[in-house]
């Protein structure tokens, strides 16, 4: 077999041995990102970014629904725009990039490059919203940002990434928080219903909310070596920002208002998640609604009379059904592709030869669990739709059982403590709502706070930290 110019699978680090290891191995195997001569920059090579694309597609679908317009504002935020939220500038400064020269002479005025666009839009808005007749304004935009960061990391933590950033006015704080809610959903349901990883919906403290919000509500994550992932996050403002902008609108009232404000974002960070929560030690394992190829057609003895031929006519059934299929009908190994295409997590391998067609069957092989089940020709298309779902529902239960089971109650610092050392995964406390208690815990326990649940537990009338009559139950956890 003409191996020699093919390029081998190679073996990828156990991940219980080196788990971030074994992240950067699947990263780079699976052909998802490429590292550049840039710290912290990176290349999405073609498979990534057709993740990013899927991502896009289906939220961008959800966005419009919901009466929200894309719109493209400038990569470029000049100085004094952005100091005119102070607490939100603050939040930013260390990880803002400058332009200081254009062309060849000195710029009057520094421009920062965007590490996120409510200045900007905040900006727009003042030009454009003057009456209750020109709210809401639902926009969003699909771009990229920049922010200096020290560290980086593959899809966790990159200078530029991609996301998208909604940010919206209305006329009252009722609507605004109601969009917050919404989007927040959003969120929350595309992570379950659409990555298979199931989510801790809650709000950030003060101390973690985003920079000049008056409340963030966040979608965390467990991932497979039990680190918490913030998958997604949704911003009320109030009416701060455009109080600093001076945005007002006539009223119903004829009188002088100012909007309430939301914004709320994804990034590339999701992709991230993906392969933290459902990899194993073959590579990726994707969620077949998110997957770039959904089946992998492998024709056997390939070099026998009609085979090629069988082989194509049910990818063109299965393409016609509307999934997302490919054959490989190169020269390598059977072998060499089923290594290949586990890898790149792709859910289902379809493999038909000669001894198939005769008996009118293929061969479907489970991505997550390795089942090989015979199947019909007959009824493929229905066949392969509901084992798809079954491998979305196989995929969400793993991740839930691992959540569920690595999440504990604690009851004093000591106990947290001892349980992060011993087992890692989210601990849940009652807390008093105090800072000093939240950098205690961040001091001792080396856990961040990662929200306060929605859903509430009550399970002691005291904060674990000081003793101090309790507010919340609150999820602590070491996070990415």
């Amino acid at each position: 077999m003409a191996q020699d110019n093919k390029k081998q699978v190679e073996q990828i680090t156990d991940m219980e041995a080196d788990f971030a290891q074994w992240y950067t191995d699947v990263c780079r195997k699976a052909e998802l990102i490429d590292y550049t001569s840039m710290k912290g920059m990176f290349i999405l090579r073609p498979y990534g970014y057709a993740l990013w694309e899927n991502i896009q597609a289906i939220l961008d679908k959800e966005f419009k629904e919901t009466g929200h317009e894309n719109v493209y504002l400038p990569m470029l935020i000049p100085e004094s725009l952005l100091q005119k939220e102070k607490d939100h500038v603050e939040g930013f400064a260390p990880e803002c990039a400058w332009v200081t020269q254009g062309g060849s002479e000195k710029l009057e005025e520094k421009l920062c490059i965007r590490p996120t666009s409510e200045t900007l839009f905040c900006d727009h808005y003042s030009h454009i919203i003057h009456s209750h007749r020109d709210l809401p304004k639902l926009y969003n935009q699909w771009t990229s940002v920049l922010r200096w960061e020290k560290t980086s990391r593959p899809f966790l933590r990159h200078r530029e990434f991609l996301w998208q950033e909604g940010h919206t006015m209305h006329a009252t704080a009722e609507e605004a928080i109601e969009e917050t809610e919404r989007m927040f959903n959003i969120y929350a349901n595309f992570y379950e219903n659409v990555l298979a990883i199931p989510v801790v919906k809650g709000k950030k403290t003060d101390k973690e909310k985003f920079s000049g919000a008056e409340a963030t509500y966040t979608v965390e994550c467990m991932m497979h070596d039990r680190k918490a992932l913030q998958g997604g996050t949704s911003h009320y403002f109030g009416d701060g920002f455009a109080r600093a902008f001076d945005i007002t609108f006539t009223g119903k009232d004829n009188q002088l208002h100012h909007p309430f404000q939301t914004s709320w974002g994804v990034s590339t960070r999701m992709i991230a998640g993906i392969i933290m929560v459902h990899g194993d030690n073959r590579g990726l394992v994707l969620p077949p609604r998110i997957a770039p190829t959904q089946v992998m057609v492998i024709p056997v003895a390939q070099h026998k009379e009609g085979v090629l031929e069988a082989n194509r006519a049910v990818m063109d059934r299965l393409k016609s059904a509307g999934f997302r299929v490919k054959m490989d009908d190169s020269d390598n190994s059977p072998g060499w592709k089923f290594a290949e295409y586990e890898m790149k997590g792709v859910p289902l391998r379809l493999e038909l030869g000669p001894k198939d067609m005769e008996q009118g069957q293929c061969v479907l092989v489970r991505r997550d669990s390795g089942e090989k089940v015979f199947v019909s020709l007959d009824k493929i298309e229905q066949t392969v739709g509901e084992m798809l779902d079954e491998i979305h529902n196989g995929l969400y239960a793993r991740a839930k059982k691992n959540l569920e089971e690595h999440t504990f109650p604690a009851f004093s610092l000591e106990e947290a403590k001892a349980t992060q050392a011993e087992k890692g995964g989210f601990i849940k406390t009652m807390w008093c709502g105090e800072l000093e208690c939240e950098l205690k815990m961040k001091e001792e326990a080396g856990m961040s706070s990662r929200c306060i649940p929605l859903e509430q537990e009550h399970l002691a009338d005291v904060c674990a930290i000081c003793g101090k009559p309790a507010k919340h139950m609150i999820y602590w956890g070491v996070a990415y």
